[in-house]
């Protein structure tokens, strides 16, 4: 009842705001021509304290009451004989205020609101947060500042902190969840993601030692070897850079959803990206990944052209290829490695909103209900892509 209140007594106000213009144009306005004798009248008496004073001579103070008084009989001379007509109502305006305006606000609301939903305080959303991300973000914060050694809500709070892009509160969350906690390839690879983050994708050397310190916990995480050879690239050294990720490949299984894009940088760095050579000794044409035709896969054509571009036009190339599988999985949406390798590929381009639109799509082929869309929506979680709203 509060709330119909307040709404009547805000559109009343605005309403009063609205038309007082109105009603005030529809007195009758006083005679401008009046003022503007009153102030020559006014001139004349000042004139006169001047002469008085002997702030002027008599001479001075005759031209000037001889003007003002020129000037006086003109204006009394103008005015008009009849009287003045007052202003007219302006009625369709006046009604359209009072009435239409109100009754248009009125069914916006009940369209568009929810005149039935009960008022929740804070404290009540913080008991009952349900799907509200930020809410959920509220009432973790609130637990950790009462108790900042919770190592698990530090490690809870990381990842969504990096999902909703506060990278900044994200560095710490990892940081605090590592100091309590101890080390862990998810928490270290996070904190390095985190850090690129920061660095508009750049691997920074604390990155780089962060990835290491990963992978003295697990030599084969592939995250982490790739995050690392990328820093070799980016610092200049093809060669080593070709090598590591020539390693990586060959760690990977063959339709490892990252594989794709490994070869990819392989061809910018000068090598043969793995599978590409179908007559290698002991290659399976039929394997997956294995051909040049494989979706997102560079042919061999597209490695030759590699070798002699610039580094500028190799990431036109990459891009191109990614755009090549995207308008393919377009055409025929039913195929989940391809699914997987576009989210990636647009992930590690930093391109992270159509990272998030390959998602959706990718979803809305192979929903979340089943095994599929599950992995995907997974992958989407370890790449820092936000899924809020991909399911929808």
């Amino acid at each position: 009842m509060l709330f119909w209140i307040l709404v009547a007594a805000l559109t009343a106000a605005l309403a009063v705001i609205l038309l007082y213009p109105l009603l005030r144009g529809a007195k009758a306005a006083d005679n401008i021509r009046a003022g503007e004798a009153a102030v020559y009248r006014d001139q004349l008496r000042e004139l006169d304290r001047d002469l008085d004073g002997g702030l002027i001579t008599p001479e001075e103070a005759d031209y000037a009451r001889a003007e003002i008084g020129r000037r006086l009989i003109a204006v009394s001379a103008d005015e008009p004989a009849e009287t003045p007509k007052p202003a007219r109502h302006h009625r369709f305006t006046e009604a359209f205020v009072l009435l239409v305006l109100p009754v248009l606000g009125l069914c916006l609301y009940l369209t568009t609101g929810r005149p039935d939903l009960p008022s929740q305080p804070l404290e009540a959303r913080l008991e009952n947060p349900g799907n509200d991300v930020a809410v959920l973000i509220a009432k973790a914060e609130r637990h950790l500042a009462e108790k900042p050694d919770d190592g698990k809500g530090w490690d809870v709070l990381a990842p969504i902190y990096f999902r909703t892009m506060r990278v900044n509160d994200a560095q710490l969350a990892y940081r605090n969840a590592i100091r309590l906690l101890g080390p862990s390839p998810v928490r270290l690879d996070g904190l390095a993601e985190t850090l690129m983050a920061v660095s508009d994708g750049v691997v920074t050397e604390e990155a780089r030692q962060v990835l290491e310190q990963s992978l003295t916990l697990e030599p084969d995480n592939p995250r982490a070897r790739f995050y690392i050879a990328l820093s070799m690239e980016q610092a200049g050294r093809p060669n080593e850079a070709r090598q590591a990720f020539e390693a990586l490949a060959k760690q990977s299984p063959s339709d490892a959803p990252w594989l794709p894009l490994v070869n990819q940088h392989i061809a910018m760095n000068g090598g043969a990206p793995a599978g590409t050579n179908p007559a290698a000794p002991g290659a399976d044409p039929a394997a997956p990944g294995a051909g040049p035709a494989a979706p997102g896969n560079p042919t061999q054509q597209d490695v030759a052209a590699a070798e002699t571009m610039s580094a500028g036009n190799q990431q036109q190339m990459i891009r191109g290829m990614v755009e090549s599988l995207d308008a393919k999985l377009s055409e025929d949406p039913n195929n989940f490695e391809g699914w997987m390798r576009l989210v990636r590929s647009y992930a590690v381009l930093n391109d992270k909103d159509r990272a998030a639109g390959a998602l959706k799509r990718g979803l809305a082929a192979f929903p979340p209900p089943g095994e599929q869309g599950r992995q995907l929506l997974t992958l989407a979680r370890e790449l820092g892509i936000a899924t809020e709203g991909a399911t929808q």
